[in-house]
């Protein structure tokens, strides 16, 4: 799950592939669409979606009757796999809290007599 997890966090470090993500949010899009809402090439583009594909984040598929058109959208599974990571990283610093704030309200009691 970890090398998973590296894999969503790499792809997303890139300003690009998180704006790319964030269009993928409202629909499917085709590749096309995707670079007009960029000023770079396509290839540029093209390189970032494969990224995005390899890590699992995105997929693509054909249209029907037309082989040169792909189209893009999201995966579910990296962001619940992600999400799980985080609940457990959330999970440790509110038990760090927790205790933190036992340790000073026992401190601000003072000594037990």
């Amino acid at each position: 799950m970890v090398n998973d997890i590296d894999a969503t966090l790499t792809a997303l470090a890139d300003p690009t592939r998180r704006r790319i993500m964030e269009l993928l949010q409202e629909q499917p899009r085709r590749a096309g669409e995707l670079v007009d809402s960029f000023d770079m090439s396509a290839p540029a583009i093209s390189r970032h979606l494969r990224i995005l594909r390899r890590s699992g984040l995105v997929q693509e598929h054909g249209v029907d009757g037309d082989a040169r058109i792909r189209v893009y959208q999201l995966r579910p599974e990296p962001f619940i796999a992600l999400q799980a990571w985080l609940d457990q990283v959330q999970a440790f610093w509110n038990d760090q809290l927790g205790a933190f704030e036992d340790h000073a309200e026992r401190m601000t009691k003072g000594p037990l007599e």
